[in-house]
């Protein structure tokens, strides 16, 4: 064996890829997708498989960008592009320039697929749906700036309720990057946040027309928006998952145009009607007061309003009279007790006792009352009491009891 017939394994691979580049031009395959990766790099990874054989494959994010749809696992796809080698992994690969689906069916099916999904996480509940105002003065539309679905809206607006301010955010609405931009429109309103409802709208179309407001970006947009959406898309038989999503379905853009606004000639004839049943409200109320004046007139305090006052007066001097009685009745009750209470405190009174002729005998210094000989000793100063006067005294003998 010579040298020249041994490869390190770089050597090899990057001579097995140049081969497959080489050799094999551009391709379709058709396969079924499986192990989907959307990458936050904005690439994706899968698998094309058939029933014997599998191919991985993988799409870079400029191309990826351009996709109408979003794919999903157990789709049949269409798939062009060009035979390659990972060199890292050693394998070979698909890398796919272009996928569409192999039919209406491959679209039915991830519609349906994407329906369970978002109804199982609640994008669909109608507790979080919210209402639309009664009176908008700001109508937020998202839409493509040349399609009949826009002027038909503007149209019946305008001619529903004059002065309705519309603001515009122009979108695509169908082909490659059509959902990205709806779903940036409606969070740019949000951040806007100067509009009263939102309009997403277009014109019919075929399933591949209207796909792209069947895409996951534009379903979480509409669910995350504080600003209620109204979903108008396609004709009454069309149905997008935007409209489950959305906080009202309109049928037809001219429909979503009815529901936003009110009809200016309604108003203006609830506005009469409800005046009118203002008017007879007040005349009712007018002829009640006036019944109630004239009922007064006639009764008899306002016939003979002398008798009432001398009555009331009489009444007052009634009132007047039982009053000093109670007051007189109170005064000697109260005077009555004072006296006992005064009866009680004169007898324990200690004056009232030297009246008697006793004497109250306090030590000096102190002042404190002697009530037991035999707390003294010889030459002790003292205080004696009495009735009238005081004396100081010095003490001789202390005597015992």
């Amino acid at each position: 064996m010579c040298s020249a017939d041994i490869y390190s394994v770089t050597e090899i691979t990057r001579k097995i890829r140049y081969l497959l580049e080489t050799s094999i031009p551009t391709v379709w395959i058709r396969g079924e997708l499986s192990n989907f990766t959307h990458h936050t790099s904005g690439h994706m990874y899968f698998t094309l498989k058939d029933e014997e054989c599998q191919i991985k494959g993988v799409m870079w994010r400029e191309d990826a960008v351009r996709l109408f749809f979003t794919p999903q696992n157990g789709m049949k796809l269409l798939a062009q592009g060009d035979v390659s080698v990972y060199e890292r992994a050693g394998h070979y690969q698909l890398r796919v320039r272009q996928m569409q689906p192999m039919g209406i069916g491959e679209l039915q099916m991830a519609f349906e697929r994407l329906k369970a999904k978002l109804l199982q996480e609640g994008l669909f509940a109608e507790e979080r749906k919210k209402p639309l105002p009664q009176y908008p003065t700001r109508d937020g539309i998202v839409s493509s700036h040349t399609g009949a679905a826009l002027r038909d809206v503007v149209e019946i607006i305008h001619r529903r309720l004059p002065g309705t301010q519309l603001v515009l955010n122009p979108v695509k609405v169908q082909g490659e990057g059509a959902a990205e931009e709806i779903a940036q429109a409606i969070n740019a309103f949000n951040s806007y946040g100067k509009v009263d409802v939102i309009i997403v709208t277009r014109g019919g179309g075929s399933l591949e027309d209207l796909w792209a407001f069947n895409e996951e970006s534009v379903a979480r947009a509409i669910f995350d928006s504080e600003i209620p959406v109204v979903s108008a898309v396609g004709h009454e038989v069309d149905v997008t998952i935007a409209d489950f999503v959305a906080d009202v379905r309109a049928p037809t853009p001219s429909a979503a145009a009815e529901m936003v606004v009110p009809d200016r000639n309604q108003l203006v004839e609830n506005v009469r009607v409800r005046a009118a049943h203002l008017k007879e409200l007040m005349e009712r109320k007018i002829a009640s007061w006036e019944d109630r004046i004239e009922s007064f007139r006639l009764s008899y305090g306002l016939r003979r309003p002398f008798d009432m006052i001398e009555h009331y007066e009489q009444r007052c001097d009634e009132l007047v009279k039982d009053l000093s009685v109670h007051v007189d009745y109170f005064m000697k009750e109260k005077e009555h007790a004072l006296v006992l209470q005064r009866d009680k405190l004169e007898g324990l009174n200690p004056l009232s006792v030297l009246r008697r002729g006793y004497s109250i005998c306090r030590t000096i210094p102190g002042s404190v009352i002697i009530r037991e000989a035999g707390t003294l000793n010889i030459d002790d100063q003292v205080e004696v009491m009495f009735h009238r006067g005081t004396v100081q005294a010095r003490v001789e003998a202390v005597g015992a009891e």
